[in-house]
This record gives C-alpha cells, structure tokens and sequence, in this order.
C-alpha cells in the first residue's frame, strides 16, 4: 500500500491480465512458428501502445484493432500479408484463470468488502469473462472501452472508485503494471505492484480478512 496510516481498505480494484488471468507464452510463440511470424512479432504488434490505445480507450474497433495487428505484421514481413488465420489463432487464446486470486477474490466479497474488476480492456471483456467462467465474480466491471478512460488515467481512477461507491483513500488497488499502480497512487488510491500468488497474505492482510 502507498504511505503509512490509511485507514483500512473499503473496497478493492483488481486488474485482470497478469493477476487474474495469465497466458502461457509458448502458445503464442507456437503461433508465430507455424504462420512463419518472427519470435515475439504478435505481441509487440499487438500491444504496441500506439495500436492498442484507441481500442482500449473505445475510440475504435475490437475488430479494427485486429486489422491493424494484421497489417502491421505484413509490413513487418515486407509486404507478405500474414494469414488471418495466424492472428484469430492467437486471439482465441484467452487464457487461465490463476485459481489462488479468484479463491481471493471470493473471500473478498464474502467479507463484504465490494471487489471490481477495472482492467484496459476492448468490447470484447464480457464475452472473455464469460469464456473464462468470471461471469458474477465480481459486483462491477470496469472495463476502460466502455468508460473511455484507460489506465493510468487520473479518470480511469476515479470512475473505478464511484463504481465501486468508495472514496479513493479507501480503494485498494492491484495491478502487475508499475506505471498503472503509480498512476493510482496520484489518483488517491491505495494501491500495490502485482507480482504473483506469494502476494496473496499481504494483500489479505491488507484488506483485514
């Protein structure tokens, strides 16, 4: 948690990808190897800020962002157009869910300490959640396509804190991005660097269970 003599957490923010949800990085090299992408081209296309930003923000498309991934890689590869086919094969891995968080996750809010899920995400996160069984798992869904603000926005944090009815200095907040975690941090949170299940008794801690 950022500085010392909060007052207990009220309420808890979660990020999804790299806490909740995780990809195993071979599948997605296997992708690249079978479509005769190079190593790592799908990702750095695909979440290239530049590219990624209008979609998670809702100024575009999930389709067109797609698209762009698509016609990025066929210049990357001097104009051979890779197949469609590579590009749906890697999106149609949506992940594992980490089972130590979501047994958190319900502890939460057996506790009645309200939990919203507040990932940059494209219109596609509530067909995700759905693939990944996470429908109902949480009591908001703070999806930044839909909000129109994307972390580490000051208003991303602050649309978060009113879905979830609580004031920033009661919000807790965990993200595996630094930048996101220091972006709500300015925002008032209080807010912790992800980095795997070890962390699950401090954040326990953290929220008094």
């Amino acid at each position: 948690m950022s500085g010392g003599g909060r007052e207990r957490a009220e309420a808890l923010l979660l990020d999804l990808d790299g806490v909740l949800r995780v990809f195993d990085p071979s599948a997605v090299a296997a992708v690249e190897r079978r479509h005769g992408l190079g190593d790592g081209a799908i990702l750095r296309s695909a979440l290239a800020w530049s590219r990624l930003r209008p979609a998670v923000a809702g100024e575009t498309s999930h389709a067109a962002w797609l698209e762009s991934i698509v016609a990025d890689l066929s210049d990357a590869a001097g104009g051979a157009k890779p197949a469609w086919s590579a590009v749906r094969e890697w999106y149609a891995d949506r992940g594992e869910v980490v089972p130590e968080v979501l047994a958190f996750v319900r502890r939460v809010r057996s506790a009645g300490i309200p939990v919203g899920l507040a990932t940059n995400a494209t219109s596609t996160l509530d067909d995700e959640l759905a693939t990944l069984g996470l429908t109902g798992e949480f009591d908001v869904i703070v999806n930044s396509s839909v909000i129109g603000y994307h972390k580490p926005t000051r208003e991303f944090y602050a649309t978060a804190c009113v879905a979830v009815r609580t004031e920033p200095p009661q919000c807790f907040f965990v993200d595996d991005v630094d930048r996101n975690v220091r972006g709500a941090r300015v925002a008032g949170l209080s807010a912790f660097r992800w980095t795997g299940p070890d962390d699950l008794p401090y954040l326990e801690a953290a929220l008094g269970l």
